[in-house]
This record gives structure tokens, sequence and C-alpha cells, in this order.
């Protein structure tokens, strides 16, 4: 086989007819494709590992492990599930066709192969598949800032993967739904991203802030926002980074929000931010129990600080569910795992 071309698309065709592998083979090399081929499931995984092909072409029936188990196989595994896999299948198999769907196939083709259903297909996923890949660079990006501003100050400890699990946990009491989760959840890591634009000499401070120190801390939450605002996935996020210091009553910042203007999210998770903040120790301070950090709940609200119908929910949450802090967060569905 020919060197592969790094910058050319790559695709695997999967299929334990040789005639059928060579047809499809050849109408994909001529449209500028570099090809790979495998015989039979097994192999197809190890050729996925070692060619990280743009696509794969996979045939439902082979012997042994046939296509929807292939397919299931890659699109469980993190590291493959945003190749498109497009089965190969009878003209009239509508069966295959729905079990195809069932086990995350993106497309189908029908044998005989038409080259221009083929090339405009196999074009199409290919060109999603790279906006899917820069999109999840750029996530893991945010992520990997995220974590350096929380390794910038020793004093927070595990603090963001406590509020994931928190997220998870709490959402999960609050009935909402998985994508609000999930936001819950990135918001857990991503809320203080906007203080990798804070100066040390205000970040790490200390003592308390002067009148300038605190107006350059408070503006951590826009530029937080300034960094996430440009990614669609994190529409959902943006709203927590930006109004988790809000206060009920219109005390907070940066908008002075009252009252239900603040983002439903960024309340909920303003509570198990300042939850987790009060029961872990700091250097400058001890850790609160569970029922001493109910009670300043209860102190704040009374201030006309918090959702009084939200802190009621977290606190029956404290009381009634177990919460346990591992040492290593829940799998985030599409968190990027980084370094």
């Amino acid at each position: 086989m020919s060197r592969l071309d790094p910058e050319r698309p790559r695709v695997l065709v999967v299929d334990d007819h040789p005639s059928s592998r060579t047809t499809a083979v050849a109408l994909l090399s001529v449209e500028g494709y570099d090809v790979l081929e495998a015989d039979n499931g097994p192999a197809a995984l190890e050729a996925v590992i070692s060619g990280n092909p743009d696509l794969i072409l996979l045939d439902v029936m082979m012997p042994g492990m046939d296509g929807f188990e292939v397919c299931r196989h890659l699109k469980q595994d993190e590291q493959t599930r945003l190749t498109p896999v497009v089965f190969v299948t009878a003209l009239d198999d509508r069966r295959a066709r729905l079990r195809g769907i069932e086990a995350g196939g993106d497309d189908f083709l029908t044998k005989p192969f038409d080259q221009l259903e083929l090339s405009a297909r196999v074009k199409s996923l290919i060109r999603q598949k790279r906006l899917n890949e820069d999109l999840d660079h750029a996530e893991q990006v945010l992520f990997s800032i995220a974590r350096t501003v929380e390794s910038r100050d020793p004093n927070t400890g595990d603090h963001c993967e406590r509020l994931v699990n928190w997220g998870k946990a709490f959402g999960e009491f609050l009935g909402l739904s998985r994508i609000e989760i999930r936001d819950l959840m990135w918001g857990g890591y991503l809320h203080d991203i906007g203080k990798v634009g804070i100066p040390d000499a205000v970040l790490l401070k200390p003592g308390k802030f002067t009148p300038d120190e605190w107006a350059v801390m408070q503006q951590h939450v826009l530029i937080g926002q300034q960094i996430c605002q440009p990614l669609r996935t994190m529409r959902g996020v943006v709203p927590i980074i930006r109004h988790h210091h809000e206060r009920w009553d219109g005390s907070g910042y940066p908008d002075g929000l009252v009252g239900d203007q603040i983002p439903y999210l960024a309340q909920v998770f303003q509570i198990i931010d300042i939850y987790d903040a009060l029961t872990s120790e700091r250097p400058y301070k001890k850790a609160f129990s569970s029922e001493e950090a109910l009670k300043i709940f209860d102190e704040e609200t009374a201030k006309g600080w918090r959702n009084p119908k939200l802190v009621e929910q977290f606190k029956e949450f404290i009381r009634t569910v177990e919460v346990k802090k591992p040492e290593s967060s829940p799998e985030v569905d599409r968190l990027p795992q980084t370094a």
C-alpha cells in the first residue's frame, strides 16, 4: 500500500466480499481519497485505531462480528464516536436500516454503488466530521484553560471536580433535562475561566480587596463570557459563567439582576458553588459542617440574597440524598479529556 497523505481525507472500506470492496476502493480512489481496507469486524476496529479514518464504509452482513456490532463499538468509544459510519445495505432491506440507526449509523448506501451518490454522501459526512473535530478541539482548549486557572490558586483544591459531581446530583434531584445537567457540570469547570485574565496580585491576594481590586476581580465573569461565547455548545454554560454572582435582591454582579431575571441554571449553580466553598477547608477557614452551611444559607436568604424556594429544595436535597464525592469526576457528556 502506498504511503498515506495526512492531509487527504481517509476512508476505511469494510467488506468481506473482495469484489464489493474493490469496487468501493476504486470509486473512492478516483475521488481523491486515501483508502484503507478491512475484510472483517475485528480487522476494522484495528484499522480504525491504526489508520484514524475520516469515514467508515461498513458492510452490514459479515461473518462473526457484523457491521452493527462494529458500529456500536465505535460509537461507544470516546476516541471514535465522531467518525461517521455509512452502512452498506441491500436496496430494500428496511430491517437492516432500522438496526443501523439503533447502532448509531450516520447514513446508508445501497449496492451496487452509484458513484455520484457515493461521492456526495462521503464528501458531506467528512466535512461535517472535520467541523465537529474543530469544535471538539476548541472545547479541549477551554477545559485546559479552566484547569490552568484552578491550578493558579492552590487554596481551592479540587473545587471544580466537586462542583461537577454536585451539579449532576442536584440537577437530577431537581428533575432537570440531560442538557441542563450537562451545562451545570460543564459550569463546574468553566465558571471561573475568566480568572485567567485577572492579575496574580489580585487573584492571589490573601487579605481584603481594595475597591479598585474588587472591581478588577468582578471582571472575571465578563472575561469568561467572552472566552466561551463563540462556541455554540457553550450557549447553556455562558449564563452560568456571567451570572453566578448575582443575588436575588439585585445586589450581585455584574448586572444587578433581580429574582427570576437571574437565569435559573445560574441560580442552581450558585447554590452548589457556595455550599462546596462553605463545607471545604481553606487555609483561611475551617470546613463548616452541612448543618452550619445550611444555616448560613438561611441567613443569606433572610437578607434577600438567595432564591427562597431553591434554597429549600437544596436543603431537602442535602437531607435526603446521600452525595458521594469521589476523587475523579463522573463521565460528562461530550466532556473532552485533556492532559
